[in-house]
């Protein structure tokens, strides 16, 4: 079997402009690296040989005519949240187990227009609501770095895909840090843009008002391609930025001499593993040594909200957006009772996992009349609050930095009956969701044998600088395209 695999996305395009390989072979290695290592990961819940091949051919036919992007050929994971017309979406649910979409997301289209190569559609967490993939109705994906862990979530298949080498590069998407963490946790990189940069249409909705797609990849290279090929206008998505993007690349591996960084003191917390604060205060030194301005004395008082206000809007946002799973029109369909109102019961009750009727149970009550002035018009108002601390932030620094998780990946079952400490590994990523703000993580260094992610936050629709500081960092880290000894 070819090592092809191993190359980042950048490596690979410039080797097959180069005639060193196929995108044919490129993409049977990489399926050859899934059908070794997939068995004991699972990252996917649907895998697509015979599509990426074919793709695969098509790519060669762009390299040939001269008409290939950056992305030309490359093994892609889709999160199976995005829509692929013809190949099956379930968003890990039972509920849309057999749900074969008729027309493709937005972002799925931009990927095929450049040539990619879709390998197959990772698992996740059931609708997006975790921070594990431990509740996806096909099965917990394992962390390529110990089969025993979790790789975080809820995008952990797209993660554990690139960080186990069944992927080049993958997309996520992102409510409250679901491609943060799972980066963080699985030792790769992972950006979520700034709400209203890339379209949602085409993704199964989970909070409308805080979902976004983003790229994760093993370098800044490779995240900021992606990011430049599925950004953009669309019209279909009235919640889509139409203001033309800006090259990311451009921004690559360029200096951030002078550039003033913030890290606020509320997010260094009790409940932060030791080894996990070792590694970000060495990389504020590393930044330092780049010639930022770093500095710890940044306060933003109502961090310690932002959890509370995440779990009122996004459940609540859920209840109305899982209330079309009805039996009805397309999914499961539980036809066995006397009357539709049974039927329809049941379909529920035996289509979603238990963290999804969670959040719908949570999310209806927030919105009931009774309470909708105290819980949810209250959570936007504080929403709000949060905001305006990060717009005076962004008034004196250039980029807030942060860690992206209090801890490193935990055992596969350690909090799965506690959805408590399970929102908990969110603490750090939910703040910069709330605001819709464009952040980063890249990896950082390793506790205890474990990656560990550093989270560098951004102003709206300032993904440029983002990039421009984790490209800076991870040059001079040494720490990208990491790949897990599996």
């Amino acid at each position: 079997m070819s090592d092809f695999w191993r190359l980042t996305a950048h490596e690979a395009h410039e080797k097959l402009r180069a005639r060193e390989f196929s995108a044919v072979e490129l993409t049977q290695s990489v399926l050859d690296r899934m059908a070794a290592v997939e068995p004991k990961v699972h990252a996917y819940i649907t895998t697509t040989p015979e599509l990426a091949l074919e793709q695969a051919k098509a790519a060669d036919a762009k390299y040939a005519s001269g008409t290939a992007t950056p992305l030309t050929g490359i093994p892609v994971a889709v999160k199976d949240l995005i829509v692929t017309k013809g190949t099956r979406t379930t968003a890990a649910s039972k509920i849309l187990e057999n749900f074969n979409p008729p027309y493709d997301s937005h972002v799925y289209e931009q990927l095929r227009k450049a040539g990619a190569v879709m390998v197959g559609k990772a698992n996740m967490d059931e609708f997006a609501m975790g921070s594990s993939t431990e509740h996806s109705a096909y099965g917990p994906t394992h962390n390529p770095w110990n089969l025993d862990l979790v790789p975080g979530g809820s995008s952990g298949g797209s993660a554990a895909a690139i960080a186990a080498g069944e992927a080049l590069v993958a997309l996520g998407s992102d409510t409250g840090g679901s491609i943060r963490q799972p980066a963080a946790l699985c030792g790769v990189v992972g950006l979520d843009p700034t709400y209203g940069r890339v379209s949602r249409f085409g993704i199964v909705a989970f909070g409308s008002s805080l979902d976004q797609v983003g790229p994760i990849g093993r370098d800044v290279e490779d995240v900021a391609t992606m990011l430049q090929c599925i950004g953009g206008h669309d019209p279909r998505d009235s919640t889509s930025n139409p203001e033309p993007m800006p090259d990311m690349r451009h921004y690559l591996g360029r200096d951030i001499k002078g550039m003033k960084v913030g890290v606020p003191r509320e997010y260094f917390i009790s409940g932060m593993e030791p080894g996990v604060k070792a590694r970000i205060d060495e990389a504020l030194k590393t930044l330092e040594s780049l010639g930022a301005e770093v500095d710890t004395s940044l306060s933003l008082p109502s961090t310690e909200h932002a959890l509370a206000v995440y779990y009122i809007i996004a459940p609540s946002e859920a209840s109305a957006n899982l209330a079309r799973y009805d039996g009805v029109k397309y999914g499961f369909s539980d036809r066995s009772g006397p009357t539709m109102w049974d039927n329809m019961e049941q379909t529920r009750a035996q289509g979603f996992g238990n963290e999804v009727k969670r959040r719908i149970m949570l999310g209806t009550y927030a919105l009931s009349a009774g309470y909708y002035d105290a819980f949810y018009l209250k959570a936007q108002k504080v929403r709000t609050v949060i905001n305006n601390e990060f717009a005076a932030a962004f008034a004196k620094y250039d980029v807030i930095v942060t860690p992206t998780s209090p801890t490193v990946a935990f055992p596969i079952g350690a909090k799965v009956d506690d959805p408590y400490a399970m929102y908990l590994n969110d603490v750090y990523t939910l703040p910069a969701s709330v605001a819709g703000l464009p952040s980063i993580s890249v990896p950082c260094g390793f506790s205890e044998g474990l990656p560990v992610g550093l989270q560098v936050i951004g102003n709206f629709f300032d993904e440029r600088r983002v990039i421009q500081v984790a490209s800076a960092y991870e040059g001079a880290s040494g720490l990208g395209n990491q790949l897990a000894g599996l």
